[in-house]
């Protein structure tokens, strides 16, 4: 093969893999403006307590409920389906939500393998928002309605993939955020 050529299809070669890069970076970035602009991080990141009121904890940020924060209990009676009763109540931080559903903590959206998104594929991630549906599957759990998936649902294809791709960005946290508590054993004589 002639130098030139080699040269040529070098150039070409790399010009293809910067393009690509450049496109992914693209796609990554509007990513970020998506969940920042739809506030994601308002639940699944815990908040600390600054002079200027709750941030974002940036070493937990979308790794969902701390998994090794304990919630309070609720208080008897706050919780019910009468007009009188408050419908749902949040921890200070913000990840754990109590209603008539039961006691639900705000999932890791970080890429790790064992606690988060990082076993999800594309094609889960956005049939669960399409489908309010836990990892997109039809006998999967309902997501919380807390959760705007109505509204993420409503997204085009690419906006969801540029989602995405912006989660599997982020640094893997290692943080398994407990399973739902249904109401039938949340608010039981028990607790």
């Amino acid at each position: 093969m002639p130098k030139k050529i080699l040269i040529s299809c070098t150039f070409l070669f790399y010009a293809v893999l910067l393009f690509a890069a450049s496109e992914k970076q693209e796609i990554v970035k509007h990513g970020e403006y998506l969940v920042r602009t739809h506030a994601c991080a308002d639940c699944h990141s815990p908040k600390v307590f600054t002079d200027k009121g709750p941030q974002n904890d940036m070493k937990r940020f979308l790794a969902g409920h701390p998994a090794e924060d304990k919630y309070p209990p609720v208080p008897k009676g706050i919780i019910g389906d009468g007009a009188e009763k408050w419908g749902s109540v949040f921890s200070n931080d913000g990840t754990v939500i109590v209603d008539v559903q039961g006691i639900t903590f705000t999932r890791n959206l970080t890429p790790d393998m064992e606690t988060g998104l990082g076993s999800w594929t594309e094609e889960m991630f956005i049939k669960a928002l399409r489908t309010g549906k836990h990892m997109g599957a039809p006998e999967g759990r309902d997501i919380h309605f807390c959760m705007p998936w109505p509204s993420f649902g409503q997204m085009n294809d690419e906006e969801l993939k540029a989602i995405w791709a912006y989660l599997r960005s982020l640094k893997p946290i290692k943080n398994a955020v407990p399973d739902p508590i249904p109401a039938s054993a949340a608010f039981s004589e028990k607790q």
